[in-house]
């Protein structure tokens, strides 16, 4: 009999005290279904890590993993953020595919299988589940997030950077390369995009309906903003390119007219009627063209010692070859309407 293809779950809590039983009962739901169906998957693992939680989310985390024996409880030392606890748990996982998510439901386990199917189709890595509208309801908080995002995308040319979300499917041993890489500073999603461009995303309905009824996140101001900045200072910055490229432009102009003006100069003295304006202008062009190109150059050194540093790989190996099992399972038990079968749910003839 074939191993089955495994997986794990990771969730940082930080105030999910109220979400938690319903969050493991619909892991729970999707663990049995597997079984249930004879599906080559096997969800073998919830890893709860405790990030400093705020309400009483740590003694339910320790309850839950005394009563199921596939729930692993990790205690952070102190609140490191929703980042470092994922990486946390992420370090304790050993299953072939990774699954994160939020403590709040936002990310219904159910949807897992469409990430899955969806990586198996195409051998993708990662996989985001991506909401098909405003996921909080809130113009400010959605389009802030968004413009963020594409900004970030154009200035770096990662194209992945706007799918980003903590709702991921990752393959676990790339999930576990780049938490063992990622530094301090780093923004995992940007180190996964260094471990691969084989990254996707699905589009489903999703929600995050503790914002939406009680205008409060379970991550504070400061966190969204050290999310912001980890995004920006892990980014390499493309564009520092281009400023090095019109320095160089400027300068190599200024100096072509130099040259024009000294042949004008030579050949007809009467032609300039005025004296020293045109020296000072082409040499003030020429020394910022010049100190431009310069500076981009370093700064673009720069962005590429820090992305080292925080972990960038020269190479990295990947095995793909149980893809073609999970992809035959999907199509061969996909229900008349095109769903991806559960325990309650008709398969296929």
């Amino acid at each position: 009999m074939a191993k089955p293809i495994s997986v794990g779950v990771v969730v940082p809590v930080y105030s999910g005290e109220a979400y938690l039983e319903n969050l493991v009962s619909e892991v729970a739901a999707l663990r049995d279904g597997w079984d249930t169906i004879g599906s080559p998957l096997s969800l073998d693992r919830l890893v709860l890590i405790d990030d400093e939680a705020i309400d009483g989310s740590a003694k339910m985390i320790d309850t839950l993993a005394a009563r199921h024996d596939w729930i692993e409880a990790v205690h952070l030392s102190r609140n490191f953020g929703q980042h470092p606890a994922t990486i946390a748990g992420i370090l304790h996982t050993e299953e072939d595919w990774v699954v994160t998510l939020d403590e709040d439901l936002q990310h219904p386990p159910s949807r897992i299988p469409e990430l899955l199917r969806k990586a198996a189709q195409n051998s993708y890595d990662v996989v985001y589940g991506h909401p098909e509208g405003r996921i909080h309801e809130a113009t400010s908080r959605d389009l802030t997030s968004r413009a963020y995002k594409r900004l970030i995308e154009w200035l770096t040319g990662n194209k992945h950077i706007r799918l980003a979300n903590s709702f991921r499917l990752i393959r676990g041993s790339i999930a576990r390369g780049a938490a063992s890489a990622s530094a301090h500073d780093a923004y995992f999603d940007v180190v996964l995009s260094w471990f691969t461009q084989r990254i996707t995303s699905v589009m489903m309905p999703l929600k995050d309906l503790r914002y939406i009824t009680t205008k409060k996140s379970g991550y504070r101001l400061r966190s969204l903003i050290s999310h912001g900045r980890r995004l920006l200072v892990s980014s390499q910055i493309k564009l520092l390119r281009l400023g090095a490229l019109f320095g160089m432009a400027m300068a190599g102009l200024s100096g072509l007219f130099a040259a024009l003006v000294f042949l004008i100069w030579l050949f007809d003295d009467s032609a300039i009627a005025t004296r020293g304006w045109t020296s000072l202008i082409l040499a003030t062009t020429f020394l910022g063209g010049a100190i431009l190109s310069m500076t981009g150059i370093a700064l673009e050194y720069i962005s590429i010692l820090l992305s080292r540093s925080n972990g960038r790989p020269l190479f990295f190996e990947v095995d793909r070859s149980s893809d073609a099992v999970l992809a035959a399972f999907f199509e061969a038990t996909l229900t008349k309407d095109g769903e991806i079968p559960t325990a309650s749910s008709p398969q296929s003839s």
